[in-house]
């Protein structure tokens, strides 16, 4: 039981004293951009995929 004690004592401590936290401005820029490229990303793939699906109805001479 006192091992369970250390290993919780020493990772309160570690995240309370020695992790480094982002300020809340650093956080919302960094979500921010996760945001925008997700946005972009997803735009990409969804014309990317109108892409491919009008190639293979060109090659296959299927209409819809």
């Amino acid at each position: 039981m006192e091992k369970i004690k250390n290993l919780w004592n020493s990772s309160v401590d570690e995240l309370l004293n020695k992790v480094s936290w982002p300020t809340w401005d650093q956080l919302r820029e960094s979500a921010v951009i996760v945001l925008i490229s997700s946005i972009i990303f997803a735009v990409f793939l969804m014309l990317l995929d109108y892409g491919i699906g009008f190639g293979l109805d060109f090659l296959y001479g299927v209409t819809k």
